[in-house]
């Protein structure tokens, strides 16, 4: 197997990546302070496209519980079509786009209605790429831009170490009066990613040799928000060719469960929180009842419990020498593992990871938008 994908060495660099964004962060401290003070009553909207989009529901639950501001996630694909159902005129907004290149015409055209809808927007932008168009926005007291390291702005196709380098900013944001904490967990979550890939590397790389041809991921809480760019990833690196699903433990058993088959790969995002686990293992325990997939890999941040047996089951316990990963850091390691899921199974379906679109119908920036002028 090609180790020499770019793809393969944006997952695994990920860990180091994750210490520099705490760096990166720790140096600006004082500026983004500045910046945001005061939003105490501020709703915040966390947005992007795609996969940046998808960040915004991984952290949105974590910001909203570390700093109390009513927050949500919201696509740009929407805030341009429908600008006044998302962005409150009456109300303050601080706006946070995601964006990995900056350029794509939905991110600029959504700070831009948002401000035209409404003069209580602050834009906070987090970008991967210097010179996109997002990171060349002045900053001033509504405006405010941070560019990750270069190494986070993915060569491949398919955003892997771009999502959590921007979710790991994101989560710092609401954690800037504890920077200090945040450092040592950033590093228990990056240790534990090491370790996953010197434990499970081996392991991932048989099962992608498994035939399937549908996948299902599922998560809780922010999890979902893992559940739903995981599940674009296997899709997204197989060219369509594995039609994935994605969505939370207990939606899953009103209706969508009828997916699974002969056929399916189900992947378990499992939460730290036992009062939370009790639902997911249900679930877990309702799936052998009915129709069993073909696979199954359930990914824990605990000792897997003897009842719940997957085909494989990934712990970060041992690795994290029983310190349990922070519950957001949680969100985001989970997800290193889905990526490595899709980029191995594209491989051994003879696709390029880097470029799997054999029709060129996916672009790494979306190509053919038209923003229109909005009355």
């Amino acid at each position: 197997m090609n180790n020499e994908f770019y793809t393969l060495k944006e997952i695994k660099q990920q860990p180091e990546l994750w210490n520099n964004i705490w760096k990166l962060i720790h140096k600006n401290k004082q500026s983004i302070t500045d910046f945001l003070h005061p939003i105490d009553d501020y709703d915040v909207v966390f947005t992007g496209a795609g996969s940046s989009f998808f960040i915004g529901e991984i952290v949105a639950p974590v910001f909203q519980k570390d700093t109390g501001l009513t927050t949500k996630a919201v696509s740009t694909t929407e805030i341009v079509t429908h600008p006044l159902q998302y962005i409150n005129p009456n109300k303050d907004t601080l706006l946070v786009s995601f964006a990995r290149s900056g350029d794509s015409p939905e991110s600029l055209a959504a700070i831009k209605l948002s401000n035209q809808v409404s003069k209580n927007v602050k834009s906070l932008v987090i970008t991967c790429n210097s010179n996109g168009a997002l990171a060349k926005i002045e900053n001033d007291s509504k405006n405010y831009s941070i560019v990750l390291p270069e190494e986070a702005n993915d060569k491949s196709l398919a955003m892997t170490s771009s999502v959590t380098a921007m979710a790991i900013a994101a989560i710092l944001l609401g954690r800037l009066s504890k920077l200090e904490d945040e450092k040592l967990k950033i590093k228990i979550a990056a240790n534990a990613i090491v370790s996953f890939f010197d434990k499970y590397d081996k392991s991932l790389r048989e099962i992608a040799k498994t035939t399937y041809d549908r996948a299902v991921f599922l998560g809780s809480g922010s999890m979902i928000g893992v559940a739903r760019e995981a599940h674009l990833k296997l899709q997204e690196l197989t060219d369509g060719e594995i039609i994935s699903k994605f969505d939370s433990f207990l939606g899953f058993r009103h209706g969508p469960k009828a997916v699974v088959n002969e056929n399916t790969l189900i992947v378990y995002h499992f939460a730290n929180d036992p009062y939370i686990r009790q639902y997911e293992f249900d679930l877990v325990k309702s799936i052998r009842k009915g129709q069993n997939p073909k696979l199954s890999i359930g990914i824990f941040n605990s000792d897997v419990p003897d009842e719940i047996y997957n085909t494989l089951d990934i712990s970060f316990h041992i690795e994290t020498k029983n310190d349990k990963i922070d519950e957001g850091y949680l969100s985001i390691s989970s997800l290193v593992v889905s990526q490595l899921i899709a980029t191995y199974k594209s491989i051994e379906l003879g696709f390029n990871p880097d470029s799997p679109s054999k029709s060129g119908s996916i672009h790494r920036v979306v190509q053919g938008v038209t923003i229109y002028n909005y009355k």
